[in-house]
């Protein structure tokens, strides 16, 4: 297989897992037939996510050094290891947590919008946390998303007040997680499949209390479901498309570049909030539309202008030569 052949699978592959997971997700929130636990939901989904690096590590192991699966580590839940990186997987299982709550309660046509404002965040936490400054047109990009923000709230005719705080929450979170994840994979040996298990390790632990406090009720109300093959067959492909995301993820930016990752998921955004208003027929206004535009285009700006900024850097920092 020739080299764009394998950049359009890749591609092509990460639209298909990433958009997959998406109306998987929101089947499970909002089904009768399903528990509308999303503690549960996600608790569910990083034990199977952990397995799997679990499993694969294993596998790993036997297989020759050329071989793809070779990549994967044999895993060992170390205590001290495990506590080391806890703030991080604090703040994934909030990240995780009010993304789900957020797709809950807003239709996927205003999941983009909803959750548009992580590149803003990063701006700000970058300035507070590791005091960068911005450039002005990185600012003006983050106005744009901000203005289609509020144009794609204002316009939505089923308007979730709580859906959309909890898309806000989200954006925050992201945000922090990718701050977070830098300071802590050295911790794991910049190993990031090693910072996926524990994370997931981590988080399924931390989910059990909130699981008992907050959904004991939901669950047993609807126990009938888990009765339903149907529903452990989707929990657990979200579970399976929630690992692979990752893979994808990673094999698109090393077969292309960060800024094409970038790119590509403004795209998939868009096919996303298309195959929700025509195939499963979401009503969306005019403000809805220029909002879901406004925050495509200005992310898409984000991305070209910090790659440009960082390909600048790169070219202006001093090179070492030998003496």
């Amino acid at each position: 297989m020739g080299e764009k052949a394998r950049i359009a699978l890749v591609i092509v592959s990460y639209f298909v897992v990433s958009i997959s997971m998406v109306f998987m997700n929101k089947s499970l929130l909002s089904r009768s037939t399903s528990i509308p636990a999303p503690f549960f939901v996600t608790w569910y989904q990083c034990v199977v996510t952990a397995f799997i690096c679990w499993a694969l590590g294993k596998i790993g192991k036997y297989t020759s050094e050329s071989s793809y699966l070779r990549q994967f580590p044999e895993q060992h839940y170390d205590g001290r290891t495990a506590f080391s990186i806890m703030p991080l997987s604090l703040i994934f299982v909030s990240m995780i947590t009010f993304n789900n709550l957020c797709l809950k309660y807003v239709k996927v046509s205003f999941y983009l919008v909803a959750r548009s404002l992580t590149i803003v965040f990063n701006v700000l936490l970058s300035y507070l946390l590791l005091h960068i400054y911005t450039s002005v047109p990185v600012l003006v990009c983050c106005s744009i998303v901000i203005f289609g923000f509020y144009i794609g709230s204002e316009g939505e005719m089923d308007f979730s007040l709580m859906g959309t705080l909890f898309g806000v929450c989200s954006s925050l979170f992201v945000s922090l997680n990718s701050i977070f994840t830098k300071k802590m994979i050295p911790r794991v040996r910049n190993n990031s499949w090693t910072l996926c298990y524990y994370n997931n390790m981590n988080s399924s632990l931390l989910f059990l209390p909130l699981i008992l406090i907050f959904e004991r009720k939901t669950i047993l109300e609807y126990a009938a479901s888990f009765f339903s093959p149907m529903f452990w067959s989707i929990m657990t492909l979200a579970g399976v498309f929630g690992f692979l995301i990752g893979i994808v993820t990673i094999l698109q930016i090393k077969l292309t570049s960060p800024l094409t990752h970038n790119i590509s998921g403004t795209a998939k955004a868009c096919v996303q909030t298309m195959i929700a208003v025509s195939v499963f027929h979401e009503r969306i206004t005019l403000r809805s539309v220029i909002g879901t535009c406004c925050v495509l285009f200005g992310t898409f700006m984000y991305s070209m202008v910090r790659n440009r900024e960082m390909d600048k850097g790169k070219k202006d920092s001093p090179k070492l030569t030998p003496s």
